[in-house]
């Protein structure tokens, strides 16, 4: 007898042993798995049909875009807008061909008040879209506070816009200048 072989055989012995218990174990395990399977399939179809039962809350993202663009219009209104700079200078130039040779009141009407006037509108019209913007979002249930907030900031910067659109067209801020 070889000390060396005998102890290679008695491992040899134990692992193929031990590797049967497991592939036995195995089996057995796979059978119980097979049920647990079939509920975990189950469980999985229940989970989704009340997934999509559930109603889906809202993310918010295009009542925080109205918001943003409702502040975003009321500022615009009360800076002025490339619109309203275009309008203003349109109305300038007409009022320009036709004053030619009038009085000189009639020549600040039709070159200044006219521009004036065409300003206030188009700062009106941004200030009133700004204030609409955010009325609608602010009728909107279940928004995000932040929506809330900005959108407030928006109908206060629409409503300020609006009136000083209505100030400057019915020239109570400053007054066209007079022909002396």
């Amino acid at each position: 007898m070889n000390p060396r072989t005998d102890q290679i055989d008695d491992t040899t012995a134990h692992t193929t042993k031990d590797t049967a218990a497991g592939l036995l174990d195995d089996e057995f395990q796979d059978e119980a798995d097979a049920g647990s399977d079939d509920e975990r399939v189950e469980e999985a179809e229940e989970a989704e049909e009340i997934e999509a039962a559930a109603p889906v809350a809202p993310s918010g993202v295009g009542a925080g875009a109205a918001a943003v663009v409702s502040a975003g219009l009321g500022l615009a209104a009360l800076t002025g807008t490339w619109v309203g700079k275009i309008a203003s200078e349109r109305e300038t130039l007409i009022g320009q061909i036709k004053a030619q040779g009038g009085t000189a009141a009639q020549q600040i009407s039709e070159i200044y008040g006219d521009a004036w006037h065409t300003t206030a509108l188009v700062n009106g019209v941004f200030a009133l879209l700004a204030l609409i913007t955010a009325v609608v979002v602010l009728t909107r249930p279940r928004r995000p506070a932040w929506v809330g907030a900005v959108a407030v900031a928006g109908a206060v910067l629409g409503g300020i816009g609006l009136l000083l659109s209505a100030g400057m067209y019915a020239d109570l801020f400053l007054s066209l200048p007079t022909a002396a």
